[in-house]
């Protein structure tokens, strides 16, 4: 039977930004009717649907998905999740890795909803600052923990391609609450934990 390619895009959408991506091109000096452009208006319409689809995720329900009561009362972090996002200033992307962790308040979250919080926020035009609050709060006001801590550090690519062009920058922005933004000993274990190596 073959290969069958299966996408789920919202087809209007995909035509009417294919529809002004083909007179960018041409704007450009490009000939969007030659072979290796013919298809390219309605590429880029489906990638950035893609790169954008956190617009269509609510990450409170995400994390609501698997909340669980649980006994504990210690730091559970996440560390080096992928970051992948559109900088809304220039679109071009952003992309590193996040840190989260969170003291639980008699719930704990599947481990899974985490990254996945992360990505409905990520996949949108951002500013790094903002995404790194948006997780932080989304936690915060979902899990109602006795803290949250969020570390994001990032090449963009604005900086790196155009502009300044410094290709080895990396921004780190952070966001904490509850004992994390009050008690000294509990940030010092997040970053001490966020960089250590298990080996």
């Amino acid at each position: 039977m073959g290969y069958q390619k299966i996408d789920r895009y919202d087809q209007k959408k995909i035509d009417a930004v294919a529809f002004h991506y083909k007179d960018i091109l041409t704007q450009l000096g490009e000939n969007p009717s030659r072979e290796g452009l013919e298809k390219t208006p309605e590429r880029v319409a489906k990638a950035l649907q893609y790169l954008t689809h956190g617009y269509d995720l609510k990450p409170e329900e995400i994390l609501k998905s698997a909340m669980f009561e649980e006994d504990y009362s210690q730091m559970v972090v996440v560390k080096d999740i992928e970051v992948f996002s559109m900088c809304e200033h220039h679109m071009l992307p952003f992309f590193g890795k996040a840190h989260v962790a969170y003291i639980p308040n008699g719930h704990i979250v599947g481990l899974s909803k985490i990254p996945r919080v992360i990505d409905a926020f990520a996949r949108r035009l951002q500013v790094q600052e903002r995404l790194t609050n948006e997780i932080r709060d989304c936690i915060q006001q979902t899990l109602n923990p006795k803290g949250v801590a969020v570390v994001i550090e990032c090449k963009h690519l604005c900086m790196a391609m155009r502009g300044v062009q410094k290709q080895n920058s990396v921004t780190t922005t952070s966001a904490f609450t509850g004992e994390f933004m009050t008690n000294d000993k509990t940030r010092a274990e997040f970053l001490r934990l966020i960089t250590a190596s298990l080996d």
